[in-house]
Parts: C-alpha cells; sequence; structure tokens
C-alpha cells in the first residue's frame, strides 16, 4: 500500500530531478506517464492520478525507500572522490572510461548520487537489461525517446537525441552482465555518438576478465570496446593486501561517522565491519530496530 506519506516523498524526488530533463514531456516519459498525468502530479493532485503499480515503479526508478529503512547519507569516502571526478572529466569531455574494482566499495552509490545531480546524464544497472533490446530499449526510456516503437525506430532515434542534446553521459554498472549481442550493439552506439556521448563502464573484476578472456580468444568486437574506453582499467582500492585492508576500513570509517545514529561507537562498527560498506549499513539497520 502506497501511502500518503510514501507519495509525498515520491513527488519530492520527482520534483528534484525535474532539472536534469529539457522539458516536462521528457521528464515524464522517462517515468513512463503521460504529460497530462505529470503536470497533475506537479501541481499536487495524487488522489486516484496513478495507478498503485505506477507509484510503485516510479518510487523504484528514483530510489524511493517505501519500507521506512535508514536513508544513506553521502560520504566522501577516497572512492566517491575518484569516481565523481572520473565522472566529471567523461561527461564534460565526451570521453568513456572502465572502471574494474572490488564489490561494496560504494561504486554503485557514487554513481547514481551523480546521475541525480547532472543534467542528461543517465544511470543503467545493466544486469537487469542483459538483452540487445531491453538494454538500447532502456536507455532510450532514461531519455525520455520513445521505447516502445519497432527496435530501429527506437534505436535511430535514440542516436539522434544523444547528438542533439549537451554532454550526455550514460554510466553502465554491471556491465560485465550484458550478452554479447548487447556488447556488440553498445559498440555500434558508441560509434554512432563518438565525440557526442560519454560513457562510463564499470564492474567488479569479472568484468575486467570477461573482456580480456574474450579479447585472447579473439571474439569479434571486444578489443575494439577496450579501445574505445581509453584502453585501461580504472582502480581505486590499492594492489597491496594491507594498503587495501587499511584503505577498505578507513572508507568505513568515514562512511560509518557520517550515518552512525548518536552515541555510537564508531571504531567497534568498523572492526566488525571488516571494511564492508554493506555490513556498516545492516549493522546500522539493526540497530534502529533494537
Amino acid at each position: 500500500m502506497i501511502t500518503l506519506e510514501n507519495q509525498k516523498r515520491i513527488l519530492e524526488a520527482i520534483s528534484s530531478q525535474r532539472a536534469n530533463y529539457p522539458s516536462d514531456a521528457k521528464h515524464a516519459a522517462s517515468l513512463g506517464i503521460a504529460t497530462s498525468v505529470y503536470n497533475v502530479l506537479k501541481n499536487g493532485q495524487t488522489d486516484k492520478v496513478l495507478s498503485e503499480a505506477n507509484w510503485i515503479t516510479i518510487a523504484r526508478k528514483l530510489g524511493v525507500n517505501l519500507r521506512g529503512e535508514m536513508e544513506w547519507k553521502v560520504a566522501r569516502t577516497a572512492t566517491f572522490e575518484y569516481i565523481t571526478a572520473q565522472l566529471e572529466f567523461c561527461q564534460q569531455g565526451g570521453l568513456s572510461g572502465i572502471l574494474c574494482d572490488l564489490p561494496n566499495i560504494g561504486k554503485t552509490f557514487t554513481a547514481l548520487y551523480y546521475v541525480k545531480g547532472h543534467r542528461n546524464a543517465i544511470y543503467i544497472d545493466c544486469a537487469q537489461v542483459k538483452s540487445k533490446q531491453r538494454f538500447i530499449r532502456k536507455i532510450a526510456k532514461e531519455y525520455g525517446v520513445n521505447s516502445n516503437g519497432r527496435y530501429v525506430d527506437v534505436y535511430d532515434d535514440l542516436v539522434y537525441y544523444l547528438r542533439s542534446i549537451d554532454t550526455p553521459l550514460i554510466v553502465l554498472d554491471e556491465a560485465g552482465d550484458l550478452q554479447y549481442e548487447a556488447f556488440l550493439e553498445l559498440k555500434a552506439l558508441w560509434n554512432a555518438t563518438e565525440h557526442c556521448c560519454a560513457w562510463y563502464m564499470m564492474g567488479a573484476d569479472g568484468l575486467k576478465e570477461k573482456i580480456n578472456r574474450s579479447i585472447e580468444c579473439k571474439k569479434v568486437g571486444y578489443t575494439e570496446i577496450l579501445s574505445r574506453y581509453g584502453d585501461k582499467y580504472s582502480k581505486v582500492t590499492p594492489e597491496d593486501g594491507k594498503e587495501r585492508e587499511q584503505f577498505l576500513k578507513e572508507q568505513a570509517r568515514v562512511v560509518a561517522k557520517v550515518n552512525a545514529p548518536e552515541g555510537t561507537d564508531v571504531n567497534q562498527i568498523v572492526r566488525k565491519s571488516g571494511g564492508s560498506l554493506r555490513r556498516v549499513y545492516t549493522m546500522f539497520e539493526l540497530m534502529k530496530r533494537v
């Protein structure tokens, strides 16, 4: 059940995201609703405007918490600063890059935070859109381009739109989950938008291994993909084991300090977490429920 409080939070999220789109119509299309419905919501009216399913879909898209879980405040960790700087550099210059690093260090959080505050920047969770068609249609929908027509029209309209707007940036998270056909289409889309669109691919070590293995096996497209993304893999965490352990604990400390309930022993939280940001979050959730 979507409560009035939930509806209020969803409306606030819609309002805060509006600046990232050139028009109400584009924003409405990205949310999957008609412009007329969007205008009603914009005026603060919610009664019988959307179905429960529509509210849930928009809440999911905008990352609105419906269960009353704690809000994760921004902590400017080394990972946050590094990825933010890379995203800004790519978007401003129409460049591309790849980050392959450990899971659970704040990659996704940072990317989502960045795109919420930057015009024409979108985030794609590739694990949810593995096939070629779902992948391209998802990008189109995020930009408010028609995503429901013939695939060839969706693709052409998307290319045209990306070449028409200022400094678009597409962040591809969990990129290693894309199917082979989607990787080839990604290469084609990069070619079609060269110098017009920035791309940033993120994943764990599996992404690096997949690309390198495919290149070694001379699988068509992967050498070109790596070349288009700068011919190198970026990494935040240190290679040395002891340095990496210290790095992760320091990140956990920074995050815990910002998000800890009053009176929390931050050092104890860091020790118990072992440097895992997910464990820090879980411990805070458990503390809140006690």
